[in-house]
């Protein structure tokens, strides 16, 4: 930092530079890809390493949208990741996001016996894929309660 002509207070250096912090570390990463980009091998295995992680992190998101938590957030990171690299994740993740902000306005303004029924519906996914999973057969062993109905069928 350091102090202006005129008398002022302290003025940060990103502001006599003209750039944000922020603008900073974009134009760092920016130059950082480009020299990726630049070695065709290097580009190749970043953009696969890209899409492997993306997909882990929306495969992880779509498990998780019916169970309390940031399902849907996971799901949107996941589709970022992806759309830092690919042109159909950056159009997939502004499609997604559209529809799910106009159904949550639509959601928001039903009554309460469709809110209702939207809970309903959100216990029985959750319900119904801990039960596929196991998770019923497994905790009812570790208090004695073992129940063939309990185990999951797959």
């Amino acid at each position: 930092m350091s102090k202006p002509a005129d008398g002022g207070g302290p003025v940060e250096s990103s502001e006599r530079d003209g750039f944000h912090p922020i603008e900073r570390v974009e134009n760092r990463w920016l130059r950082w890809r480009r020299r990726i980009a630049r070695n065709t091998s290097l580009n190749l295995a970043y953009r696969i390493g890209v899409g492997v992680v993306g997909a882990l992190v929306l495969a992880v998101g779509i498990v998780t949208i019916p169970y309390p938590g940031p399902g849907w957030l996971i799901v949107f990171a996941g589709l970022g990741i992806l759309a830092s690299e690919f042109a159909w994740a950056y159009r997939l993740l502004h499609w997604a996001r559209a529809r799910y902000d106009r159904f949550m306005i639509w959601f928001s303004e039903q009554s309460a016996f469709v809110k209702f029924l939207g809970l309903l519906f959100t216990t029985a996914v959750v319900l119904a894929t801990l039960w596929i999973l196991g998770t019923f057969g497994l905790v009812g062993g570790w208090v004695g309660l073992e129940q063939p109905w309990l185990e999951s069928p797959l």
